[in-house]
């Protein structure tokens, strides 16, 4: 598989399992080893959506969201997109609009992409079930801030912000990250 520039350097991002954590990962770009949280049920080959597996193989960054007035992000050659209070993430598999970004308040089940907490404040949009999005075969799985302590995500891949940091110079549209066992 062909790998995408990052930061001038034709390398994926590699997201590792850390040994006897499946929930936590290494993240590894151009030999640099960053901690990770993965998602709760570990790294899945058969990703269904709910199940709380961070899909195995490799994902496409598309875009990014950034909530303003949070200090973020360094420059970055991603296109980022702001946050807004109406911005919803559709998780319904039996709804059209699927693993879509959606305008809240949304009719069917879906997440507020401006949450409470900071997890949010950047999120890189990774292109899991995108084109075409299967029903049920997994739906939001982003790049995104971690919890104190790496706690697990619910699918996702998420770092530290001073991680967050370093990367966003390094990553552009079609940026692979690619996760193995």
């Amino acid at each position: 598989m062909p790998s995408r520039e990052i930061g001038g350097i034709r390398r994926p991002i590699v997201v590792r399992p850390r040994p006897g954590r499946p929930s936590q990962g290494l993240l590894v770009v151009d030999r640099t080893v960053f901690p990770c949280a993965l998602g709760r049920g570990g790294i899945t080959a058969f990703k269904r959506e709910g199940d709380g597996g961070t899909p195995l193989g490799p994902m496409t960054a598309l875009w990014g969201y950034r909530r303003p007035g949070r200090g973020f992000p360094p420059p970055t050659r991603l296109p980022m997109l702001p946050a807004a209070p109406t911005l919803g993430w559709c998780d319904a598999p039996g709804d059209r609009n699927y693993n879509r970004p959606v305008r809240l308040p949304y009719p069917a089940s879906s997440e507020t992409m401006q949450r409470a907490d900071r997890l949010y404040d950047v999120v890189l949009v990774l292109d899991w079930n995108m084109r075409p999005a299967i029903r049920g075969r997994g739906s939001a799985i982003f790049l995104h801030i971690a919890r104190p302590g790496y706690t697990p995500t619910e699918g996702c891949i998420a770092v530290s912000p001073g991680t967050m940091r370093r990367l966003l110079p390094r990553i552009g549209a079609g940026t692979v990250v690619r996760v193995e066992r």
